[in-house]
């Protein structure tokens, strides 16, 4: 499975999450901390949804660059 994931600078560190499965985040002192941790947590959030009986959410999401001009 490809998830869609977005990762951010927070303070001393960095955060992310998966914009396909609410709840599902990460923390970490860098990029590759965060990605490797989400790594681990979404197939865990999904064992747990599935768990509770909740539906696994079908990944949608996905990543675009738009290019802007400066004002």
């Amino acid at each position: 499975m490809r998830c869609a994931v977005v990762i951010e600078k927070a303070g001393t560190g960095y955060s992310g999450y998966v914009p396909d499965l609410p709840g599902c985040a990460a923390a970490g002192d860098t990029v590759a901390k965060v990605r490797a941790s989400l790594k681990t947590a979404i197939p865990f959030h999904i064992k747990g949804l599935k768990a509770g009986g909740a539906a696994v959410p079908l990944p949608e999401s996905a990543l675009q660059w738009v290019e802007v001009q400066e004002a």
